[in-house]
This record gives structure tokens, C-alpha cells and sequence, in this order.
């Protein structure tokens, strides 16, 4: 189960000399019958001396140097044994560990690990488990413990108490008490993290199986409301939490049938709550309609949205545009039915709408989903505006943007009837008859 290129990176630093070590998830969740979704690795070996060993190794990492190792499609992630803190690391005001490139043993490296099943080392030398800290046992008891003093470790990278509800929610552990006790005093350090590292984060906590269970983890300890404020405040109406729980767990039943996942749609069902309040504010206050004051709402709820977590401009765009598409919705002409449904992101506006009509925040939703489905089937609907007035068999007296084609939009108006092309060299045959109408002979 571990793979070829964890594999070869082990003997490769074992064999140059230097203790190497398979180490963190990949090992707890071997241990504890879990495919492991990708693997580190732990070495005696500085960055510089990796990078000699690997021509497709790379550097990265400000804070602490990592490297990463490229095999085929994998990416494996090694790092040097760190050594213990001091008082001569660079700290912020929180607390927070600004740098951190002092390299140590094996045993420093495993008290500086976050919680006792991550600091767990595969041995290849003897295939054997190395264990400083107790993570074994917790393995076995099904408990989620930091290493040394909560408190302070949270400090050192407030980052660990996300960490800590993703990784309870996985393993079906539960956070020891001590550990548990100091994280909704502290949430508010998320702040301090950079908002590009957080995007990342709140991608692994609710982007996976567990998500509902993580979103509810993470409003218990307070910790929503650092990364999305403007959202958590809507949370109290049980139509609004059903909405995100609802996008949540499609998005888990996706990654169960290994179906691919988008973080634009993901963000955009976290921020929706706050883009349709402040949409209807507009239309109240400033008697916009309601497509320009969604515009107007996405750009706002997203400029405030990116203070806290960084969304990059390859996801905000087809956010503001899965959005933009709601308002569209309501025009049930057959023409511009027609013409939406060929929109590049009509597929995710119209699964947009969907979690909102199964989420009941608007009933007359429930409607305008059942319209768009049948809509996709090709089937005829109803009209909901008349096009053709009565005696005008042609509808040319009636407004209609309809191509007049067959389509899942509905039926279209009648085509005006088509003049016949006179036929050169004039008529023939008197009468007035054309040459197709004239008598033999």
C-alpha cells in the first residue's frame, strides 16, 4: 500500500547515507486501515542534500524549507528533521513561529510533530513503527491528542486547530479534552495567518467525505467564523444552513464516486448566503434590479470575502458568473431558454439551483427547478408570456427573440409565411398563373 515513489525515495536517501523515515498521515492511516492519500517523508538530509538526490526535487517553503519530489504524478513531501523550539525562534506578537530552519535528531523531529498519531515513523531498515510520543496507544483508544502544551501549540501555528477538527471527523476520534479546551479562545488567531494559506486549508476540511460534520466542528469552536464571517451570521436560519450543508454533501457524494469537484462551486455555495442578502438590500434601498444588484453584491461579498481567505481569480470568475446565471433563471422564454442552456457554466448555475429549490429558502424555487429539468429534456412547456396576438398567424405583431427551431425551451411561434421566388423569364400560360399552376397543352 505505500507507493513506488515513497518507496524509492527512502532507499535513495538510506542507501546516500542518511536516516530516512516514512512519517505523519501516511503512516496513522495505515495503522489504521485507511488508504493513505498521499505520503511524507523524514530525513537526516538537509534541503540542499535532497536536492542533489532528485533531479526533480524542488524547493519551497519560506518558514521552513521543504522539498518536494517529483515521480511522475506524485508529488512526495521531505523534510528535514526539525530540532526543539527555543526561545531564539522569531515569534509575532500571537505567538505564531515566523522561522524555523533549525534541523535536529529523529526525537526532536517527533516532539515537534502536532498531535501523537502524526509523529509515527516507518522504519525500512527493519520495518518496524518508531513511536516517541504515545501515538500508538491513541491509535488504539481512538483519541486526537497534542503533543506538549495546547495552548502554546496553537499558538506556535493556529493553523493545528483546523487540523484537529478535520482529523477527528476522519479517523472517528475524539479531541482530547485538553486539547479541545483553549481552541475557541484562541480562533481568533486564524487571522494572523496569510490568506492564500487558508484557501488551501479550508479546501482539505470541506472538500472531503466529512465535510458536514467538519462545518459543524467548525462552528462549534468558533473557528467559521474567522475564515467566512459574512456567512456564519446567515447560519442561524436553518433554511440558509441547509443550503451549505446541502452543497456540502453533494460535494462528498461527488468525491465518493470519485467524480471531479470544483472549488469555485464550492466557495460560491459558502458565500451565496451573503451575496443574496445584500442583493435584496440593494433592490430595497436603491431599487436596482435584482441581476445588477447581484453584480453588485458578488463584487462586494468577494472584496471582503478575500480578506480572510484568499480565492483566486481562476475560481472567483466562474463564482460570479454561477451567480450571475441566477437571476437569468426567471426568464422562461423559449428562445432565451435556449440560448442560457448553451452558456458554458449553465450546467453549474442550473446544479445552483437546485441546492437552493431542496434547501426551501424561497418556495416558488421548487417551480422554477422542475421547469429548467423539464426544460433539459426537450420536452414542450407552456409559455409564460404571449407571443402571438389573436388573428396574427404569422406573429409579427409580438415581441420574440425566439430562432424559431425546435429546442427544450418550448414551443415556438409559427414562421412567417415564405413569398415564392417568381421564376425568371416572367409568366407564362396568361392568366396570371404561375408555370407549376398552368394547364396543359
Amino acid at each position: 500500500m505505500i507507493s513506488q515513489g515513497t518507496l524509492k525515495t527512502l532507499y535513495t536517501l538510506r542507501d546516500a547515507g542518511f536516516e530516512a523515515y516514512m512519517v505523519g498521515g501516511g503512516v496513522r492511516d495505515l495503522l489504521a486501515g485507511i488508504t493513505p492519500k498521499d505520503f511524507d517523508v523524514a530525513t537526516s538530509a538537509h534541503p540542499e542534500q535532497v536536492k542533489k538526490l532528485f533531479r526533480s526535487c524542488r524547493l519551497v517553503g519560506r518558514r521552513f524549507v521543504i522539498c518536494h519530489v517529483r515521480f511522475g504524478e506524485e508529488i512526495l513531501e521531505v523534510t528535514t528533521f526539525r530540532g526543539p523550539i527555543t526561545d531564539l525562534h522569531e515569534r509575532d506578537e500571537t505567538g505564531r513561529i515566523l522561522a524555523d530552519n533549525d534541523y535536529g535528531t529523529l526525537e526532536e523531529d517527533a516532539f515537534r510533530r502536532d498531535f501523537t498519531i502524526n509523529a509515527l515513523y516507518y522504519d525500512i531498515r527493519d520495518y518496524s513503527i518508531v513511536d516517541y510520543c504515545g501515538g500508538v496507544e491513541d491509535l488504539k483508544t481512538g483519541t486526537l491528542r497534542l503533543i506538549g502544551d495546547p495552548e502554546l501549540r496553537f499558538r506556535e501555528d493556529p493553523v493545528r486547530m483546523l487540523r484537529a477538527v478535520r482529523i477527528v471527523n476522519k479517523m472517528r476520534f475524539r479531541l482530547d479534552p485538553a486539547s479541545a479546551a483553549p481552541i475557541r479562545r484562541l480562533a481568533p488567531l486564524l487571522g494572523e495567518i496569510p490568506p492564500a494559506r487558508l484557501f488551501d486549508e479550508v479546501l482539505k476540511i470541506l472538500l472531503t467525505r466529512e465535510a458536514v460534520d467538519n462545518l459543524y466542528g467548525l462552528r462549534v469552536y468558533g473557528l467559521f467564523k474567522q475564515l467566512f464571517p459574512q456567512t456564519d451570521a446567515l447560519l442561524e436560519d436553518p433554511a440558509q444552513l441547509a443550503f451549505v450543508n446541502r452543497a456540502l454533501a453533494n460535494s462528498a457524494q461527488r468525491i465518493e464516486k470519485d467524480l471531479p469537484i470544483s472549488p469555485a462551486f464550492l466557495y460560491a455555495a459558502l458565500l451565496w448566503p451573503p451575496v443574496e442578502k445584500r442583493a435584496h438590500e440593494l433592490v430595497q434601498a436603491e431599487g436596482h434590479p435584482f441581476h445588477i444588484a447581484l453584480s453588485q453584491a458578488s463584487e462586494e461579498v468577494i472584496a471582503r470575502a478575500i480578506s480572510r481567505v484568499a480565492i483566486p481569480k481562476r475560481f472567483s470568475m466562474p463564482m460570479r458568473e454561477i451567480w450571475g446565471l441566477q437571476s437569468r433563471f426567471d426568464q422562461r422564454h423559449p428562445g432565451r431558454a435556449r440560448r442560457l442552456m448553451s452558456h458554458p457554466r449553465f450546467r453549474a448555475a442550473y446544479d445552483f439551483l437546485l441546492l437552493r429549490a431542496q434547501a426551501g429558502t424561497d418556495p416558488m424555487l421548487t417551480e422554477l427547478a422542475t421547469w429548467w429539468t423539464e426544460a433539459q429534456k426537450g420536452v414542450e412547456l407552456p409559455r409564460h408570456h404571449a407571443t402571438v396576438e389573436s388573428g396574427d398567424e404569422t406573429g409579427e405583431g409580438a415581441p420574440d427573440d425566439s430562432d424559431g427551431t425546435p429546442g427544450a425551451g418550448g414551443d415556438a411561434a409559427p414562421p412567417a409565411r415564405r413569398r415564392r421566388r417568381r421564376r425568371r423569364g416572367g409568366r407564362r400560360g396568361g392568366g396570371g398563373a404561375s408555370a407549376e399552376a398552368a394547364p396543359a397543352g
